[in-house]
């Protein structure tokens, strides 16, 4: 990365950033935390579970800072009737980005179809939302992380996400590089899980990612770098 490169994405990396807290444990003044966060350093959104995003809308109110909320999190093998219901729930209670995770069995099993029309269908309830689906890249094989990009654009999703912060392991730029090259302009790439330092955030980057999901914000723009916060990303 050059230089120049370098100080720019420094200098506007918070702009990437949902600031996320997606453990089980999250309680609302950690929440209410999270959101003071957001809106102190300027980050893009808060991300979490969808029984605090009627507080988190609460607490960013009057700011640019976005809600988004996790859909069919961590593991994606809800019944599409209860995705769209959480979807709309969401919707409901302030989120105007979801993050949607996609059925791995099904994309396994080769039903695309199946994977397809579930994107469509929740995306078909969120009018004008922004939805993220998540790939969960560290149970992919090459040619399934291609398949799901192919599936998530051509079911109108915005973006392609790397992962829940959940599984055996997160981001990589192999892997945000991968996912930038299928969608191209279709799409966008948001990176998520592990990313707890500003070098690994850059590189995330010029990978092609424009969002970066990480429990980690603060430290990425106070030019730190994180031990597990406990937060998942």
């Amino acid at each position: 990365m050059s230089l120049g490169l370098s100080m720019s994405l420094n200098a506007d990396i918070a702009f990437y950033i949902d600031h996320t807290l997606l453990k089980p444990t999250a309680t609302p003044i950690e929440i209410q935390q999270l959101c003071r966060e957001a809106i102190q350093y300027q980050f893009h959104a808060v991300c979490v579970n969808g029984c605090y995003v009627a507080l988190a809308r609460q607490q960013v109110a009057n700011t640019p800072v976005q809600v988004a909320a996790v859909v069919g999190f961590p593991l994606g093998g809800m019944a599409t009737a209860a995705k769209i219901f959480e979807a709309q729930q969401c919707l409901q209670d302030g989120a105007s980005e979801l993050d949607l995770v996609l059925n791995l069995g099904w994309l396994k099993a080769g039903a695309f179809d199946a994977v397809a029309d579930e994107i469509r269908a929740v995306k078909q309830a969120m009018g004008d939302g922004l939805l993220k689906v998540i790939l969960e890249t560290c149970y992919l094989t090459e040619s399934e992380k291609r398949n799901a990009c192919e599936l998530a654009v051509a079911a109108g999703a915005d973006f392609v996400k790397t992962s829940t912060g959940f599984g055996t392991a997160g981001a990589t730029v192999a892997d945000v590089a991968l996912m930038k090259q299928v969608v191209g302009n279709r799409a966008q790439v948001k990176a998520s899980g592990g990313i707890k330092d500003r070098a690994t955030a850059l590189r995330l980057i010029e990978a092609g990612a424009t969002r970066l999901g990480t429990s980690s914000g603060v430290m990425l723009v106070t030019n730190g770098s994180a031990a597990d916060s406990g937060r998942s990303d």
